[in-house]
């Protein structure tokens, strides 16, 4: 796919199946995140994969942090928290890890850690296999930082799902250019 096409089409792909994309493929999204603009070089980023059984113990950690705020959350809120890991056979949580540097300030490398994803939404489109990047509450919520071991320097900055695409993409609009653009 030409690199603008992969850039001007992609979307998320919020319905996502078996199987896994090939380890080919999983590399080359992969190696993506080393393009992100990165100020210093830092690499302020790394990344869990929780795939297999490893998505169940994922969600476990989701049950115990949604009723760590809520210990009244009925059955089927449980449900929901336990099956969020479900809904892809491959979940990156996406951390942004803090290098202190006198001429990078962490919000930069927060941005970083972004970009990196971004660049990885792209190869995986490019190559045909559906990305989709959540956060939501449990990305900020302290039971699942301490569960997946992040220091307390780190942060989630979300959680990439990948996967075959089962369903369609989500649609977008074309951009309205003079919106977002003006002369100064």
């Amino acid at each position: 796919m030409d690199a603008l096409d992969a850039l001007h089409l992609r979307s998320s792909v919020p319905k996502l199946s078996d199987p896994l994309p090939s380890q080919v493929m999983l590399d080359n999204i992969y190696k993506a995140a080393f393009r992100a603009a990165d100020h210093a070089v830092l690499r302020p980023w790394r990344f869990l994969i929780v795939k297999g059984d490893a998505r169940r113990r994922l969600g476990e950690l989701f049950v115990q942090a949604g009723l760590d705020g809520d210990a009244e959350l009925d059955d089927s809120a449980v449900e929901k928290l336990r099956s969020k890991p479900l809904r892809a056979p491959l979940v990156l949580v996406c951390v942004s890890s803090y290098k202190p540097h006198p001429k990078v300030p962490e919000i930069e490398q927060d941005l970083s850690a972004g970009a990196a994803i971004q660049n990885m939404l792209v190869a995986a489109f490019a190559q045909g296999v559906g990305a989709m990047w959540r956060t939501g509450s449990l990305a900020y919520n302290p039971v699942v930082k301490s569960g997946l071991g992040l220091s307390s320097q780190e942060k989630i900055i979300g959680f990439l799902y990948i996967g075959t695409i089962n369903g369609g993409t989500k649609q977008l609009c074309d951009p309205d250019l003079q919106s977002c653009f003006q002369d100064w």
